[in-house]
């Protein structure tokens, strides 16, 4: 049979010219060429920008955090410490939706189910916050749990031992161990340190597959030793808390100074919070009262009145000062005195507290010498504290005052300074004649400590005995003697101003003395807010507090008594001070 040849049919015979088929073979290897050309130029010449678009969507950089500094007190007791509490996140989608683990993962978390399946309802989320910051051992515990989706983070946080007692001092920090109020906001930047940084390539659903670049470890941040004595603050706060809840004061500040180096010992309000809880830091607690609250600092002013007096030789201590009959007229304004207390010393103004002898004193000396004298000390100027909130006061220029504002300024109205301020001016009495510097840093052993020299040391010892007088027998704050050493201070009262007028019922009172008198060590000033409890006078109601504060402060200072065990009186009947 012969056989049949397709091509040899007319149907089945190609007419296409072989050129073309050798043209579409060429165009085919020229289009791989061409991929292949393209693929070289986007994987090998031109990846930058690839990588960069990659980079964007797997590539992360994951923080490392650093331990915060502790906050210590002058002898190396811890005031502010971190501690590892890791936080705990999820992603949605990936969490095992076990029902019994739920509860239990919900009661590790201290939240209910409803709340945790409520974080975890949107699943085309990757990360989601469960709860920042929990227990080492809690954390732990939601780890052994093993629940697929459920992972931790390494963070710290802040512990206050002291707790309330420091807390004004101390502050607090956020949930991202940002300092927030006290040293923790003062001295944010040494503690904080420098956070380390690993660079990682995530899968999209958020795991780490693989670390690129070379890690940079955290920097832990700088301790920092505060001039606070714990035990001194924590006696302070007790006894400043029994006051006020025993008077049903509305609140009150104490301020302990060392007043030959201006070291701040101790510094308490009450009322007052606990910085470890998170939950309650907020409202009028947060206050420090000591440093952010002013008013008009009353008697308080007298023995500085008397010492720019003396210096100016306008008086000495024995001139005679007629107070008769108890009260006095300036223009339309009448100041009294609470007593008659007829012709009287110098010294026995400051004794008696006499606002009428005040007057009379500032009488003979001029308003530009009274203000330059009260700006040097500190009035109507921020503390250079180093402290967050700290206030200025007020002190008006002297070219505007009258003649009955430079009276009532005499005896502590019609300027305004808060507590911090007025026990930092006492310093030039106590550091004879200089006001020295205060700080809330442990200056080092054996620093000399010179300040701005404000009256002559003379004065300064004169001042001295009319401060040991007014707490003495006749004077206004005889509650503040103790036991083994002998103080000298000055009380106050005031009434609350209320708008542009006084409030009827309302006072502050305060007392602000030094201790041991001859060779002061210490300074403490002390006030309670709205005392309703029948007493209201800053020797009835400040100055047992004084009291106790320096005589515990000076045994904790192993400070040696200067005088008989037994007080020099034990009457607790307290002349009245005029305010």
């Amino acid at each position: 049979m012969k056989s049949l040849r397709y091509t040899s049919s007319p149907l089945l015979a190609s007419r296409t010219p072989v050129w073309r088929s050798k043209f579409i073979v060429a165009m085919l290897l020229l289009a791989f060429v061409g991929l292949i050309g393209r693929a070289v130029y986007v994987q090998v010449i031109n990846n930058a920008f690839f990588q960069r678009q990659g980079e964007v969507r797997f590539a992360r950089t994951l923080d490392l955090p650093a331990s915060r500094g502790r906050i210590l007190d002058r002898n190396g007791l811890i005031l502010a410490s971190s501690v590892v509490a890791p936080s705990i996140w999820a992603i949605p989608e990936d969490v095992d939706k076990d029902p019994a683990k739920r509860r239990q993962l919900a009661k590790l978390l201290d939240m209910s189910v409803a709340d945790l399946n409520a974080k975890l309802k949107d699943e085309e989320k990757n990360f989601v916050w469960l709860k920042r910051q929990v227990d080492e051992p809690v954390a732990k515990q939601i780890a052994e749990l093993k629940i697929a989706g459920i992972y931790q983070r390494r963070e710290y946080k802040r512990k206050y031992p002291e707790g309330a007692a420091a807390a004004h001092v101390v502050g607090f920090t956020n949930v991202e161990n940002k300092g927030i109020e006290g040293a923790e906001l003062s001295f944010d930047k040494a503690l904080i340190g420098r956070a380390g940084s690993r660079r990682v390539i995530k899968d999209r659903l958020g795991r780490v597959v693989e670390e690129v670049g070379d890690e940079v470890p955290p920097v832990d941040g700088q301790d920092i030793q505060l001039s606070i004595d714990s035990k001194v603050q924590f006696f302070a706060y007790q006894k400043l808390r029994d006051a006020v809840t025993t008077h049903k004061a509305k609140s009150g500040s104490v301020v302990v100074l060392d007043s030959q180096t201006g070291e701040v010992l101790a510094m308490a309000n009450y009322p007052s919070y606990d910085p470890g809880d998170r939950a309650d830091l907020s409202g009028p607690q947060l206050r420090n009262r000591a440093l952010t609250d002013t008013f008009e600092p009353g008697s308080t002013m007298k023995p500085i009145t008397v010492g720019m007096a003396l210096d100016a030789g306008k008086v000495t201590p024995k001139t005679l000062i007629n107070t008769s009959p108890g009260s006095y007229q300036l223009d339309k304004f009448t100041i009294r005195d609470t007593h008659n207390y007829g012709t009287l010393t110098v010294e026995g103004v400051i004794q008696k507290s006499s606002n009428v002898g005040a007057l009379k004193i500032a009488q003979r000396l001029t308003p530009h010498l009274m203000w330059d004298t009260y700006t040097a000390l500190g009035y109507g100027q921020k503390p250079e504290l180093m402290f967050p909130g700290a206030a200025i006061g007020r002190v008006r220029p002297w070219k505007s005052w009258k003649p009955v504002e430079q009276a009532t300024m005499a005896y502590g109205y019609g300027l305004s300074a808060s507590l911090f301020q007025m026990a930092h001016s006492y310093t030039a009495f106590a550091h004879d004649g200089e006001v020295i510097q205060a700080t809330l840093r442990k200056v080092p052993e054996g620093t000399s400590v010179h300040g701005v020299k404000v009256f002559t040391e003379p004065t300064a010892r004169e001042i001295r005995h009319m401060l040991q007088m007014a707490a003495g027998p006749g004077g206004t704050g005889q509650r503040a003697q103790t036991v083994g050493y002998s103080v000298g201070g000055k009380s106050g009262t005031a009434r609350k101003q209320v708008g542009k007028g006084y409030a009827s019922g309302k006072y502050r009172a305060w007392f602000t003395g030094m201790a041991p008198i001859d060779k002061p060590r210490i300074i403490v000033a002390v006030m309670v807010d709205e005392p309703s409890n029948g007493e209201f006078y800053g020797g009835a109601v400040a100055a047992p507090v004084f009291s106790e504060v320096v005589q515990q402060t000076l045994r904790l200072m192993g400070v040696q008594p200067d005088m008989a065990v037994k007080p020099e009186i034990v009457n607790n009947n307290n002349v009245e001070e005029s305010f």
